[in-house]
């Protein structure tokens, strides 16, 4: 029973460690600290865009909060990559997307652009999206290739890396040529 406890406990607490420290920081400060925590005239002066910037930032903090949670409870882990899963996630958003941390970010840090009416959040929000795409592309997959081996490499062949598919990916099925044709062009 304590092993059991153990495999939940340590995996939510390095979770919300790192929740803290990794979005916290890069969503929560660092935005607000590029547009010195004032709200500037909107974009294009519509005031709209600022209830559409706080509706992304809502749903990047539930989508950042269900991801984490899914790879404490779920994957035994943490989304650090000191403590990975050892289990693959692939329930949740993970069926439609392979990176809803990182879009979920972006979008909260857009939000926040769009809140803040803030040019320099905005160019911050696609710097933070180039680093993350690099980083996607140049380690995180071939490491969890390495990790998780054929699970995975059917995981990426059913779920595009970015955009969203319509229908969530069931790995029974897997991919289908039109899923895959349209997964290498967005790409």
């Amino acid at each position: 029973m304590e092993g059991k406890k153990h495999r939940v406990v340590a995996p939510l607490l390095g979770s919300a460690v790192f929740f803290c420290l990794a979005p916290g920081l890069a969503v929560g400060v660092v935005p607000g600290t590029l547009a010195g925590w004032q709200i500037g005239p909107p974009f294009f002066g519509l005031a709209v865009l600022r209830v559409v910037g706080v509706i992304l930032i809502i749903i990047g903090a539930a989508s950042l909060l269900d991801s984490f949670a899914r790879f404490a409870l779920e994957g035994h882990g943490t989304p650090a990559p000191v403590a990975p899963p050892v289990i693959l996630v692939v329930s949740g958003q993970y069926r439609y997307v392979r990176n809803p941390i990182y879009i979920a970010v972006v979008a909260s840090i857009v939000g926040q652009a769009l809140l803040f009416g803030s040019t320099l959040v905005l160019a911050y929000s696609g710097v933070v999206w180039c680093v993350f795409h690099l980083l996607v592309v140049g380690y995180e997959e071939s490491t969890l290739r390495r990790q998780f081996g054929q699970s995975y490499g059917a995981y990426q062949a059913g779920v595009r890396r970015w955009w969203p598919r319509a229908k969530p990916w069931n790995p029974a099925k897997g991919a289908t040529l039109e899923e895959s044709g349209h997964r290498t062009a967005m790409h």
